[in-house]
């Protein structure tokens, strides 16, 4: 069989996976639609609006933070399914809620889905799919946030016109439902059954789901070797400065992610057409929806390009192309926009930004994360760098609309576009290059005391390796 190839059952499984992806976009995306009406319904105020908003952020953050164990503990599979259960439990709170509290506290078990599944499934992806295309599997999951966000655009839009805001939170229950069923299919992980001393069974999963028994053998004892330094995380965090370094590095990727602006543009897209001169409903909500097709088209992009390319030339030129729009909108919104043709140059700027992170920062933050941890802490790695997502994930969704009440549209613009210019440099200095290279590789490279922006070389030769690395 050709080894290029790849199974065909391994893509079923990423993709079911992945599905997980698609529950994390719907939350996201429904609540920009929801949002309005419920603010109507219960007389929020802007800061009652960003709670609503920041609270779900606040309990994925904790979600994540719960899943490093659970998921070391329990296992992937098990981690998704609860995920899962959560996500239908929170959808149905959301759709009967009768006040603000019952509102929030759904909301926040929302979070609690969220946080596990953000955690999940892009792990789970990494340990199943084979390194040549491990970095499209990983797209993938951000591909079907992508999809979630577009379908809830859509629902919302769809119910907008009677303000069935309880439709738009509730209808997220089927797929979650679907979500569970699927998962019931998923093998478990090798790295896990490995790490559990269930190499038989890590077998009989990788021959499943490699071209042939001896490309499956092979994985085996490298994940065989890999596995004997067991999870340490906390204890490997503490003692080995290596190790910080990697956790380190998550944290910051994730909040280089979240500080793009686009999570403004998720949550409060029709406020944004609003400031861009959209004035009603119909043309608000169809604008979201554009927004929300364009960052699935985009991510095509990334999946197409992340192993041909490479992730850290796909990151400078999204954070470049992300600067210069944000820099345009803020120009525009100080400029005023007074007739159509400047509104719908706002649009095509704003498209223009939406490419540039869905091809970029959008997917390979999160590809970049899954590679760089080493296997003894990378339960508890992950678990710092998703939490990570998530509290500036919080931070931008509780300060957006305080931002344009205080300092005004375009000096929010401008700050968002200075922040992108500052994830260029940090691109440079920190990042490095994971394509086509093992995560046993990556490993030895950051263990050795390599560089964090050369421990995607094939082998690190610039430094003799750390003894102390290995305790």
């Amino acid at each position: 069989m050709n080894p290029t190839k790849t199974n065909r059952q391994t893509i079923l499984v990423c993709f079911l996976a992945a599905l997980a992806g698609l529950l994390f976009g719907l939350d996201m995306g429904v609540i920009a639609g929801a949002l309005p009406f419920i603010a109507k319904e219960f007389g929020l105020s802007s800061h009652h609006q960003e709670m609503v908003v920041s609270i779900m952020m606040f309990g994925a953050a904790l979600g994540a933070l719960c899943s490093g164990p659970m998921s070391s503990s329990l296992g992937r599979k098990k981690s998704l399914l609860l995920g899962a259960v959560l996500f239908v439990i929170g959808s149905i709170g959301c759709a009967v809620a009768h006040n603000m509290e019952v509102l929030s506290i759904s909301r926040f078990i929302l979070g609690l889905a969220v946080g596990v599944a953000s955690f999940t499934a892009p792990l789970y992806l990494s340990e199943i799919a084979p390194e040549r295309i491990r970095g499209s599997m990983i797209s993938l999951y951000q591909l079907m946030i992508t999809i979630g966000i577009l379908a809830a655009f859509l629902s919302d839009t769809a119910l907008s016109e009677g303000g069935h805001w309880r439709w738009m939170l509730g209808v997220i229950t089927f797929p979650a439902i679907i979500l569970f069923v699927g998962v019931l299919t998923l093998p478990e992980s090798p790295r896990w059954l490995a790490m559990k001393d269930k190499h038989e069974l890590a077998g009989k999963v990788l021959k499943l789901l490699r071209n042939s028994n001896k490309e499956a053998q092979d994985e085996l004892n490298q994940i065989r070797e890999s596995v004997k330094m067991k999870q340490r995380g906390w204890q490997l965090f503490r003692h080995n400065s290596h190790f910080r370094r990697s956790t380190y590095l998550g944290v910051l990727l994730q909040f280089m992610q979240q500080f793009t602006g686009m999570t403004v543009i998720m949550y409060y897209a029709p406020k944004i057409f609003e400031i861009a001169g959209f004035s009603t409903t119909h043309e608000q909500m169809w604008g979201t929806v554009i927004a929300g097709l364009t960052n699935v088209l985009a991510t095509f992009i990334a999946i197409a390009l992340v192993d041909r390319w490479g992730r850290k030339p796909i990151l400078k030129l999204g954070f470049s192309g992300m600067a210069i729009c944000m820099g345009i909108l803020g120009y525009m919104f100080h400029s005023g926009i007074s007739n159509p043709t400047e509104q719908y140059a706002a649009v095509i700027v704003l498209l223009i930004f939406i490419v540039g992170f869905a091809m970029s920062a959008g997917p390979l933050i999160w590809v970049l994360c899954s590679e760089i941890q080493p296997l003894a802490g990378r339960d508890f790695g992950v678990t710092c760098s998703t939490m990570a997502n998530w509290i500036a994930n919080m931070i931008i969704g509780a300060t957006f609309l305080t931002l344009i009440d205080t300092i005004g549209s375009p000096n929010t613009f401008w700050l968002y576009g200075v922040m992108n210019i500052v994830c260029i440099v940090l691109t440079i200095l920190f990042v490095p290059e994971t394509k086509n290279i093992s995560l046993e590789n990556i490993e030895g490279n950051l263990m050795r005391g390599a560089p964090l922006r050369l421990i995607g070389q094939q082998i690190f030769k610039g430094i003799r390796p750390d003894t102390a690395a290995a305790k």
